[in-house]
């Protein structure tokens, strides 16, 4: 499985506004630091504003910050209202299923078994799991040890 670009911005947003401490922040600002599409970004903020990740506030002293506190957004949740599909195989789902071994087929069993254990992985990490100190988030060059469990 392979998450697509607009789920990948979507929590690189979320980890920028989290690390911000509630300072407001500009889509210019995010396309920026990330050097990524303005154009994407306001797509993404769009979607995350809706379902409540991000407060958003137009006009000229307008911004973008955290909807929610860190510790109350799942990374669980955000890849599902991403990603526009996020079934392994179509089989998975009744109406795309046109296989002719389907009923039959261990192969779909494990696999859907496989994406359930990643999704659950994903539910149970939460944004504030994934902050590190902010001088080091903001300051590609100073390196990070990476820690196997969060």
């Amino acid at each position: 499985m392979k998450l697509t670009f607009y789920t990948d911005y979507s929590l690189r947003v979320l980890l920028y506004l989290a690390h911000e401490n509630n300072r407001s922040v500009t889509i210019t600002e995010l396309a920026e630091f990330y050097d990524i599409s303005r154009n994407h970004l306001v797509k993404v903020v769009h979607q995350l504003g809706l379902n409540g990740f991000i407060k958003t506030t137009r006009g000229r002293a307008g911004g973008i910050i955290l909807g929610k506190k860190p510790n109350e957004i799942s990374v669980g949740n955000v890849v599902r209202l991403s990603e526009p599909d996020i079934d392994l195989l179509d089989c998975f789902n009744q109406e795309k299923d046109h296989c002719k071994i389907s009923r039959a087929c261990k192969l779909k069993g494990i696999l859907k078994k496989a994406q359930n254990n990643f999704l659950k992985e994903l539910d149970d990490c939460l944004l504030s799991d994934l902050l590190i100190p902010e001088k080091k988030f903001f300051n590609p060059d100073i390196p990070i040890h990476f820690i196997n469990n969060l």
